[in-house]
């Protein structure tokens, strides 16, 4: 069995990966990469997992597939590469992030930083041809993050689950509400922010919940200035 993911993640999910339903997935993905332009691209489709390790979530974002525009996704749900302009998406996050916690908005939307303190920036489809919103819906993927998403739930240090707009909340009957915590507000989206995403205040929430459980909270915190990491390590 190759190895596709560099921690802990591979043990977790590598009985997926021999299942029927992922060897036809990779097939799928063979021919949309050989045939389109599809987001991200094959050598990071997987970079939320490797960012944050199994062992290490403390919190999961949960968005829905990659963002279709050249150049923005990069594996890691809501955040985009040094450079790229901030999606209006991310751009209501960080409105709301300096109404809760009086952070200033950073002018970039990477987001590695959130990811190494043990934020899993996880969407539910890994994969999008350019241009083409939820064009790699119910080809396999859902069935994957499902399972991480229930191995998450299963562990026994609790999860912080955020779940933004209808297609994040489906999600919740995967997850173990008697240990661990939901998060739960409309999309960021400019469509659905001001139906209550906005005042929400999801980041001291998570915070305080994590200092509940005696866990660190998460410096939500981006640096001024960001440069590509090597996104495997």
């Amino acid at each position: 069995m190759k190895t596709l993911l560099h921690n802990d993640w591979q043990k977790v999910l590598e009985p997926e990966f021999e299942k029927d339903y992922y060897r036809e997935l990779h097939n799928f993905l063979k021919e949309e990469y050989q045939n389109y332009t599809i987001h991200p691209d094959m050598f990071h489709i997987f970079q939320a997992f490797e960012w944050t390790a199994f062992s290490d979530v403390k919190v999961v974002i949960l968005g829905q597939d990659p963002y279709h525009g050249a150049h923005q996704a990069h594996g890691c749900s809501f955040s985009v590469l040094p450079g790229v302009p901030i999606p209006p998406s991310l751009r209501n996050i960080y409105t709301e992030l300096e109404s809760d916690l009086g952070i200033q908005p950073v002018n970039h939307g990477y987001l590695e930083k959130w990811a190494k303190q043990g934020v899993l920036l996880l969407n539910s489809v890994l994969t999008v041809r350019d241009g083409q919103a939820n064009s790699h819906r119910d080809h396999g993927w859902e069935q994957l993050t499902d399972v991480a998403i229930e191995r998450l739930s299963e562990r026994a240090q609790p999860v912080i689950f955020i779940l933004w707009g209808k297609s994040a909340q489906a999600k919740s009957k995967l997850i173990n509400q008697n240990n661990n915590v939901i998060i739960q507000a409309p999309h960021p989206s400019p469509l659905s922010a001001y139906r209550g995403f906005f005042g929400s205040r999801p980041f001291s929430k998570t915070n305080a919940a994590l200092t509940a459980m005696g866990e660190q909270p998460i410096d939500w915190q981006l640096p001024t200035t960001v440069t590509r990491a090597n996104e495997q390590d």
